[in-house]
C-alpha cells in the first residue's frame, strides 16, 4: 500500500469502553484482575519484543509516575490499562523483560524500550493504536495536574479520562490540538515542500500549522500556506488524519492546489521552499540531496499519495 492507505493504524477500531470507564469502581476492579494487562510507558517508550508490545500482568507495576488509565478491551476480551513508570536509572535503557516483574514471557530477542517513531510501523494495528492512545493520555496527565481556574491539584476520575477540581468542582478533559498538514500542488502538478527553519538544510516535508481559535480547518490551510510560503490556495481536498501524541496533536491532512509558481518562505518557520516533479524528488532522495519524512508519518503518506507509489531511499539512510 502507498499514500494514505499506508498508515497501518488509520482504521484500527479499538473498544475504548467509553461507558464502562465511567462506572464507579470500574478501574479499581481491574487493577489486580487476572484478565488485565498493563501497557507500561517510560520516557515515551514502551517495552517491545519481536515487533510486539510486551504487556505486563500480575497487578500494578511500580514505581508508577502518575495515574493508571483505562485504554480499552482487546479483541480477546483482555482489559488494557496504561501506566507511566518512573525512570530513575539510565542504565536500564535496555532493560531485559525478565528484569521487569509481570512482563509476559516470550521467545526470541530480549525486550527493549522503544518509542513510537522507532517501532510504530512494525506493530500490529491495534497495538500501534493503543500505544498512541497511552502516549496521548499519559502526556495530558503529566502536564495538567492542576485546575486552570484556581491552581488546585485535581483528582482523577472516569478511569483516568477526567480530572476534577475539588474546590470548584469543575471537570477537565484531555485536550487535542488540531493541526493541518498540506501537500501543495502547482498547476503543473509539481509538489511544494518546505525546509523548516530549525531543521538540517536538506530535510524537506509538507507544510503544516496549528488551527487557530474560530478558524475552520480549510481556513487554516489557506492561511498557513500563505503565511509560510506566500502561496495562494484556490482549492483544498481532505486526505486523512493521524493522531500524533507528541504531545497532543491531531494532524489533519489535505491536498491543496495553487496557480502560483513562486514560493517565498517566511524565514521564521520555513527556511526554504522547493518545487519537485516526481522524477526530481525521487532522484534527490536517492542521491541524499533531500531527506523526506519517515514513512510512518502522515507527511510521508501525503507525499507518496501524490507520487503514486513508494519513494525509494538510499539503503544507508538512518531511521529518522
Amino acid at each position: 500500500m502507498t499514500g494514505m492507505d499506508a498508515l497501518p493504524w488509520q482504521l484500527a477500531a479499538i473498544d475504548r469502553g467509553s461507558e464502562r470507564r465511567l462506572q464507579t469502581g470500574f478501574l479499581e476492579s481491574l487493577v489486580n484482575s487476572p484478565n488485565t494487562k498493563y501497557l507500561a510507558v517510560r520516557d515515551g517508550k514502551t517495552l517491545v519484543r519481536d515487533r510486539q508490545i510486551v504487556f505486563l500482568r500480575d497487578g500494578l507495576p511500580a514505581p508508577a509516575a502518575g495515574p493508571v488509565v483505562y485504554l480499552g478491551r482487546s479483541e480477546d476480551g483482555t482489559e488494557l490499562l496504561a501506566v507511566e513508570l518512573v525512570h530513575d536509572d539510565p542504565a536500564d535503557d535496555d532493560l531485559a523483560d525478565e528484569r521487569l516483574p509481570g512482563a509476559e514471557p516470550g521467545p526470541g530477542e530480549s525486550a527493549r524500550w522503544l518509542g513510537f517513531r522507532s517501532i510504530g510501523m512494525e506493530l500490529p494495528q491495534a497495538q500501534a493504536q493503543y500505544f498512541i492512545e497511552a502516549l496521548a493520555i499519559l502526556n495530558w496527565h503529566r502536564v495538567h495536574r492542576h485546575c486552570p481556574r484556581c491552581g488546585t491539584a485535581t483528582t482523577v476520575e472516569a478511569s483516568g479520562w477526567v480530572r476534577r477540581c475539588p474546590v470548584d468542582n469543575s471537570e477537565h478533559y484531555p485536550r487535542t490540538d488540531p493541526a493541518i498538514i498540506v501537500a501543495v500542488l502547482g498547476a503543473d502538478d509539481r509538489l511544494l515542500l518546505g525546509n523548516g527553519a530549525t531543521w538540517e538544510p536538506n530535510r524537506f516535508s509538507t507544510l503544516a500549522g496549528f488551527v487557530e481559535p474560530g478558524e475552520s480547518l480549510e481556513q487554516a490551510v489557506v492561511r498557513e500556506i500563505r503565511e509560510e510560503v506566500g502561496v495562494r490556495i484556490h482549492r483544498v481536498s481532505y486526505a486523512g488524519s493521524q493522531a500524533w501524541p507528541f504531545p497532543a496533536s491531531l494532524m489533519v491532512g489535505y491536498t491543496a492546489w495553487t496557480e502560483d509558481a513562486e514560493a517565498t518562505p517566511d524565514g521564521a518557520e520555513v527556511a526554504r521552499a522547493r518545487w519537485f516533479s516526481r522524477a526530481e524528488l525521487q532522484a534527490a532522495v536517492l542521491s541524499g540531496e533531500v531527506i523526506i519524512s519517515h514513512r510512518m508519518s502522515i507527511a510521508r503518506a501525503l507525499i507518496e499519495d501524490w507520487y503514486g507509489g513508494l519513494i525509494e531511499e538510499p539503503t544507508s539512510r538512518a531511521d529518522v
